[in-house]
C-alpha cells in the first residue's frame, strides 16, 4: 500500500469489489510448512498508513446469475474504474483470507512510472479482494490476478503479493505495461519449502529460472523490457527487480532493512551484514528467501512482525531521536534538511501509523473452516493484540467491523480507536508504559494460542456432525475474544491514563512518585545547554554547610554539654560521638545530652 485519500470501505453484499485506502509502506513475511512449528503456512501483512483506518472486512460467500457484472473501485481511492463479469460462485473472505485457507497481502514499490495505465480496471487491491472470492488455492489464486490483468488491464503501479494456502506460499511481483500496451508483466515463485521470505516495498525477484514448475511469468516478461529499453542482456540473466524496479538509497535503507532484520532474527547464525541496507558498495542484495535457525511458531511469527531494529545498529531505541524514554517512532516525515544536507530516520517494522496487521495460519490436516485463522490486529504492531477470526465464520466481531467507526470520529466501541489511544498515550512516557502493555498483551495472545487446540478440536467434532454447527461454535469464539479484547484494552487505557498521570508515575499502593528523566537524559540536556540551565546562588545566599562539619560541630557541642553537667565521659562514649556522621542521630542526642543522669543513657533510643 502506498497512500490514500478516503476511509476503507468494503462492499460486502458483492455487487462490488472492495475498496479501501492504501498505505504509504507495508511489510510481508512468508512462511512454508517445513518452517513453521506445526506445519502450517503463514504470511504476515502490515497495512500501515497515515490516513488508513483499520477494520477487519467480511464477504459473505454468493451465487451469482448470468450475465451479472461486478462494479470496480479502486481500493486506494474509492475511484470508479469499471466493471467486469461476475463468476457464478464466490467465497467467504474474511479480512484477507478466504474459506479455503487462501491469503493475501502486498506491499507497493512504485517502479517505472511510465508504466501507468490511467484507462485499466483491476487495481492492486481489488485483485486480492477479488481473487479470494474467486480462488481455491494459491496458485488458481495467481491465474485469476493474471487473467484479469490480461483481460482489462492494471492499474496500480508496481507491487509484491504474498500467496499462500495450506501446502503453498509464493511470491509474486507485478507492474503494468502501460497505457499502449494493455495488461502486465510478472513474475511468481514458490517458497522452496523448509525456507522463509519477506518484502517490503521493494521488488524481491531478481533472476529466475525460465523452466521450472514452481516459477511462474508473463511470457512477455523479458521482450517487454528489451523492447521498453529496460534490459539487452541474455534471457538467463534478466532480473525482474532491476528492470522494472531500478533501486535508490531510499529502497535499500526504508524498504530492504526490515527484511534484513527479520532475517538476522529468524537466523541469526547467517550474521547478515548491513552493509545492503547501507548503500555501502558492492554489498550483496539480499537472497530471495533463507532457512530459518529454527521452526516457527504462530507466536514466533507475531513477535517477527514486532520490530525497531531493536539489538542492531538502525536501533531506533538508541539515537537521539528517541527523548528520554527510549521512544522507537519518528514523526513523519522520513528525511529533512539540515543547510543542505539531508537526512532520515529510519523504517522499522513495527511503525505508528499501521491501520491493521495479521499473520494468518493454513493448516492442510484441519477441514477449512477450522484451518484457517486470521490473527488479527489493528494499530502498531508493537502494542496491537493478535486475535484469532477463523476463516469459517459467518460475522465478525462489532468492534472491528466494518462501519463500527470511521477514521475521522472517535469511538470506545472501534477497536481501531481503542487501540490507537492506548499506543498514543504510551508514546509518552513509553520505556515505562510499554510494559504495562506487553503484561496485557501477553496475557490474552497467550491464553489465546492456549485455547487453540481445545477450541480446535470442539470445531472439529462438531464439524463431524454438522459444518454449519462448527462455524456457528468458531463464529461466536471469535466475535467474543475480539469484543472483549477491546473491551480489556480500554480498561488498560483507563488504568495507564490513572498511573502515569502528569507526568508522574502511582505505585501499587496508589502513592505518587516522581522518578524523573533518567540519569542518561539529564547528562545529554547539561552537554546541550551548557550555563543556560545551571543553577547559581544569589549573592545573598548563604552556602550550605558541609555535613561532615556540621557533624563534628554537634558532636563537640555534646561533649561540651556533659562536660557542663559533671558527666565525665569514656574513651568509648566519646569515640562514638565524634565518629558519628548522622547529622539528624545527633540532633537527637544534643536534646537528650540535658536531661540524661548518664553519658551511656544518650544511646539508648539509638
Amino acid at each position: 500500500m502506498r497512500r490514500s485519500i478516503l476511509r476503507a470501505t468494503f462492499c460486502m453484499l458483492g455487487a462490488t469489489a472492495a475498496c479501501g485506502p492504501a498505505a504509504s509502506a507495508c511489510t510481508n513475511f512468508l512462511i512454508t510448512t517445513g518452517a513453521s512449528a506445526d506445519g502450517s503456512t503463514m504470511i504476515t501483512y502490515a497495512a500501515d498508513s497515515h490516513v488508513l483506518y483499520g477494520e477487519l472486512y467480511y464477504t459473505p460467500a454468493r451465487s451469482h446469475l448470468p450475465g451479472e457484472m461486478l462494479k470496480v473501485y479502486e481500493w486506494d481511492t474509492g475511484k470508479y474504474l469499471g466493471e467486469i463479469e461476475q463468476v457464478p460462485q464466490t467465497y467467504t473472505v474474511v479480512g484477507n483470507m478466504n474459506e479455503h485457507q487462501v491469503a493475501i497481502g502486498e506491499t507497493t514499490w512504485g517502479g517505472r512510472k511510465e508504466l501507468k495505465d490511467p484507462e485499466a480496471i483491476m487495481d492492486y487491491g481489488s485483485l486480492m479482494y477479488i481473487g479470494l472470492q474467486r480462488a481455491r488455492t494459491a496458485r488458481e489464486l495467481i491465474q485469476v490476478i493474471t487473467d484479469l490483468v490480461a483481460k482489462c488491464g492494471y492499474y496500480s503501479s508496481g507491487e509484491s503479493m504474498s500467496i499462500s494456502d495450506p501446502s503453498e506460499v509464493w511470491i509474486f511481483e507485478i507492474i503494468s505495461k502501460g497505457k499502449e500496451d494493455k495488461g502486465a508483466v510478472w513474475v511468481a515463485r514458490k517458497i522452496p519449502d523448509g525456507y522463509i521470505s519477506g518484502h517490503a516495498n521493494n521488488p524481491r525477484i531478481r533472476q529466475f529460472p525460465l523452466n521450472d514448475p514452481d516459477t511462474l511469468y508473463a511470457p512477455d516478461v523479458i521482450s517487454f523490457a528489451r523492447k521498453m529499453g529496460y534490459y539487452d542482456g541474455p534471457d538467463e540473466e534478466f532480473s525482474f527487480a532491476d528492470a522494472y524496479g531500478p533501486l535508490d538509497y531510499g529502497a535499500v535503507r526504508f524498504c530492504d532493512s526490515r527484511v534484513w532484520c527479520m532475517f538476522r532474527r529468524a537466523a541469526p547464525s547467517q550474521d547478515f551484514p548491513a552493509d545492503w541496507v547501507k548503500g555501502v558498495d558492492g554489498a550483496e542484495p539480499l537472497p530471495l528467501w533463507i532457512k530459518p535457525d529454527k521452526k516457527l511458531s504462530v507466536r514466533d511469527v507475531m513477535e517477527l512482525m514486532r520490530d525497531h531494529f531493536e539489538g542492531t545498529e538502525l536501533d531506533m531505541t538508541k539515537d537521539i531521536g528517541a527523548g528520554p524514554y527510549d521512544l522507537p517512532y519518528r514523526w513523519r516525515p522520513l528525511t529533512w534538511k539540515v543547510e543542505g544536507q539531508e537526512f532520515l530516520n529510519e523504517r522499522a517494522t513495527s511503525t505508528q501509523q499501521t491501520g491493521f496487521s495479521f499473520v494468518t495460519q493454513s493448516r492442510s490436516w484441519l477441514p477449512d473452516p477450522i484451518g484457517g485463522v486470521l490473527w488479527f490486529g489493528v494499530d502498531d504492531t508493537y502494542s496491537t493484540v493478535y486475535v484469532p477470526m477463523y476463516c469459517g465464520i459467518n460475522s465478525v466481531p462489532h468492534s472491528f467491523a466494518v462501519g463500527t467507526g470511521t477514521f475521522h470520529d472517535f469511538t470506545w466501541d472501534s477497536a481501531f480507536w481503542t487501540f490507537n489511544f492506548v499506543s498514543n498515550y504510551a508514546y509518552l512516557r513509553y520505556s515505562d508504559m510499554i510494559q504495562d502493555i506487553q503484561i496485557v498483551q501477553r496475557e490474552l495472545e497467550g491464553k489465546f494460542l492456549a485455547d487453540q487446540p481445545r477450541v480446535d478440536a470442539a470445531a472439529k467434532a462438531l464439524f463431524e456432525r454438522s459444518p454449519e454447527l462448527a462455524v456457528d461454535y468458531l463464529t461466536d469464539y471469535s466475535v467474543e475474544q475480539g469484543d472483549s479484547t477491546v473491551a480489556r484494552w480500554r480498561k488498560l487505557g483507563e488504568h495507564l491514563i490513572y498511573k502515569y498521570l502528569d507526568g508522574n508515575v502511582k505505585d501499587e499502593h496508589g502513592n505518587v512518585k516522581h522518578p524523573g528523566y533518567p540519569a542518561s537524559w539529564y547528562e545529554r540536556v547539561a552537554a546541550a545547554t551548557g550555563e543556560h540551565l545551571r543553577m547559581k546562588k544569589l549573592p545573598t545566599e548563604k552556602e550550605p554547610e558541609d555535613p561532615a562539619e556540621v557533624a563534628e560541630r554537634l558532636a563537640s557541642g555534646i561533649l561540651k554539654l556533659l562536660d557542663a553537667r559533671g558527666m565525665h565521659t569514656n574513651g568509648e562514649t566519646r569515640s562514638k560521638i565524634e565518629e558519628c556522621k548522622d547529622v539528624e542521630k545527633l540532633q537527637r542526642w544534643l536534646i537528650q545530652a540535658a536531661k540524661i543522669e548518664t553519658p551511656e543513657a544518650l544511646f539508648a533510643e539509638g
